[in-house]
């Protein structure tokens, strides 16, 4: 009998250890799980191919532009691909493209822009000239001489402005979903650099989330890795330069129309639309009464292709703003097919 007491005392001192342990254990389990700082050029950051740096000096101060330089895997069809990243994405966010790409025969060449990625972040004018000159100097550096150009969101802008300063560059261009298909100035009221920085300031990674959200028909955790980012630099002591940049880049878009345009460019092109997309930089100054007219891009898809002049349109039914994500297989379907087309 006394044994069995002795036994018995034993195994509830190993069960009040264990609970203590647990308990114990809750902070650093939680800690763990914490978000990491990251570093505003993200040297911590994987990128899925080798980073280079190519060195830039913009109003007296010495930058660096990351890029990748990924060559074909197999047959090599001696052309070359160039991948243009959105506002709130970077080159390493084409993973999946790029190996369709190489795959089929093509080298691709992935910039991430000065703002962005792991390039420098730094204070200065923003324009798409300026970031399409830099990748002209780029390429010019690299011995490329004619490339077909994706742009996504943002990098359609940018992809626009590049085709129509170097037509003799771009023998293909595909625009997937692009921002700026409508005048933002006509729809969007004005917000000065000081609203727009503290904008950035003031998101958190709740907010940061819901608006990448908007961008999907159907989230899918994998697009959390793109909240994640965001809300790691917001950790960064360097963060406010960040916010600055973002700040600028914003006030790009907004100042810097494509638009009015289109009918000038030269080259063949794609415009893929998913139908669901509803994006408009700066949606939440928008009138109440304009959003039902604003951001519908199943229209200004259709609007997009009467202007350019030599364009083929693809509508993606049930895809929102990112279709190289959420339809990828079709998207990139559509993608192989049009860049071989003469």
């Amino acid at each position: 009998m006394k044994l069995g007491k002795v036994t018995l005392k034993i195994e509830y001192v190993h069960v009040i250890y264990f609970v203590l342990m647990l308990l114990l254990s809750i902070p650093l389990l939680t800690l763990a799980a914490e978000l990491q700082p990251l570093s505003i050029t993200m040297e911590e950051y994987p990128y899925p191919y080798p980073v280079h740096l190519l060195p830039l000096t913009i109003e007296r101060q010495d930058l660096n532009m990351a890029y990748m330089d990924v060559h074909p895997v197999g047959m090599d069809r001696g052309k070359t691909v160039l991948l243009l990243h959105g506002k709130n994405f970077f080159g390493a966010s084409w993973k999946e493209t790029i190996e369709v790409l190489t795959r089929s025969g093509y080298r691709v060449i992935v910039p991430d822009q000065i703002g962005f990625g792991k390039s420098s972040k730094p204070n200065i004018h923003y324009s798409f000239h300026l970031l399409a000159a830099n990748t002209k100097k780029l390429l010019d550096t690299l011995g490329i001489d004619k490339v077909m150009v994706v742009g996504h969101s943002m990098g359609g802008m940018l992809a626009t402005r590049f085709t129509l300063m170097y037509p003799g560059c771009v023998t293909h261009l595909v625009l997937e979903d692009p921002i700026g298909l409508e005048d933002y100035r006509s729809i969007v009221p004005y917000a000065s650099l000081e609203e727009l920085y503290k904008n950035e300031l003031n998101a958190t990674e709740e907010s940061i989330r819901n608006y990448h959200k908007s961008y999907y028909v159907k989230w899918q955790p994998e697009y959390d890795e793109y909240v994640k980012v965001a809300a790691r630099w917001k950790l960064s002591a360097e963060y406010p330069r960040l916010a600055i940049s973002s700040a600028l880049t914003y006030q790009m878009i907004y100042e810097q129309p494509v638009c009015n345009e289109f009918a000038n460019i030269k080259a063949k092109t794609l415009l893929v639309i998913g139908q669901a997309d509803r994006t408009v930089v700066g949606k939440a100054r928008v009138r109440m009464e304009l959003l039902p007219y604003v951001g519908q891009y199943p229209d200004l898809g259709k609007k997009t292709a009467k202007l350019i002049p030599n364009s083929t349109l693809v509508e993606l039914p049930n895809v929102g703003h990112v279709p190289h994500f959420e339809d990828k297989n079709k998207f990139h379907q559509e993608l192989l097919t049009f860049l071989q087309r003469k």
